[in-house]
């Protein structure tokens, strides 16, 4: 086997390594809030987005981590950034 061969078979995925990874603790959500209203959020799943409704922006989630900056958020009225 060559080094190349080894680097890339030795290699997996976000979600291979971590099949859970679209999920967020729950525990983690409880207490999370809209950093600009302090409102509770609410989780999409489908779209991998915490959803404030108070502040209409969707927080997206990247590789289970959730993204709590205004500027990154979508803005729910609009459907875009």
């Amino acid at each position: 086997m060559s080094a190349r061969e080894k680097k890339t078979t030795g290699k997996k995925t976000l979600t291979a390594k971590y099949p859970d990874i679209e999920r967020i603790d729950p525990k983690l959500l409880e207490i999370l809030v809209c950093p600009l209203t302090k409102q509770p959020l609410e989780y999409d799943r489908e779209n991998q987005e915490l959803i404030s409704p108070a502040a209409k922006l969707a927080y997206p989630i990247r590789d289970g981590i959730p993204i709590m900056l205004a500027e990154e958020a979508r803005r729910l009225d609009e459907g875009t950034k």
